[in-house]
């Protein structure tokens, strides 16, 4: 069931213009928030697959996906329960590297995220492309926690962190959309945080 540190909202006196609304500023604090226990997963073993309606599924090891060009985020992240996080750096692989090297084909129009957990997420091709996600595996010069997705997790700052899925497998180009785990229980299939985009009908 999910953990839900993180859920208390924390008001700050005055609105910073950079949250979107409905949100606070966490600070230095970084809530855990998930559906699923944090999973044992080796980079010895770990993978990264992108499939579905491309011309040449792929998939890489731990250290062949290191040794790609390496891409930065520098910037906030928002939650849908409410939090809000400045200052955040991250780094590893743009996902337009690994979209680039897997050859979408033109039918290609949504994409559904994997995790090494049951987890999935859905999101429209141009939310993933463009420079706009990565793949990472450091956070602020270090590692990524378990907790927080480690070894690698899905980053897609500009929506609702749901969206960058923790424990990353892959991703899958579909034609169709297909909601994912929060999705099919009232999410939002988009989750931008300035629209509010909380859940379905927002």
């Amino acid at each position: 069931m999910p953990i839900t540190r993180g859920f208390a909202r924390r008001d700050a006196a005055a609105r910073d213009p950079r949250l979107p609304p409905g949100q606070y500023d966490a600070g230095d604090w970084w809530p855990v928030l998930h559906a699923e226990a944090t999973p044992s997963l080796h980079t010895d073993k770990w993978t990264f697959t992108v499939d579905g309606l491309v011309t040449a599924p792929t998939t890489w090891s731990w250290e062949e996906i290191r040794a790609l060009p390496g891409s930065q985020y520098e910037g906030a992240i928002h939650c849908v329960t409410a939090w809000s996080k400045f200052g955040m750096r991250f780094d590893g692989v743009s996902v337009d590297t690994l979209l680039d090297a897997a050859g979408p084909v033109d039918d290609a129009a949504f994409v559904l995220a994997r995790s090494h957990t049951s987890y999935t997420t859905n999101l429209p091709i141009g939310d993933v492309t463009d420079g706009k996600a990565w793949v990472v595996w450091d956070v602020n010069g270090a590692p990524l926690e378990g907790i927080h997705g480690g070894p690698a997790r899905l980053l897609v700052p500009h929506l609702y962190f749901w969206k960058s899925a923790k424990w990353v497998s892959g991703l899958t180009l579909l034609a169709e959309d297909q909601p994912g785990f929060w999705e099919r229980s009232g999410y939002h299939d988009r989750g931008d945080p300035w629209l509010e985009q909380r859940y379905q009908g927002d």
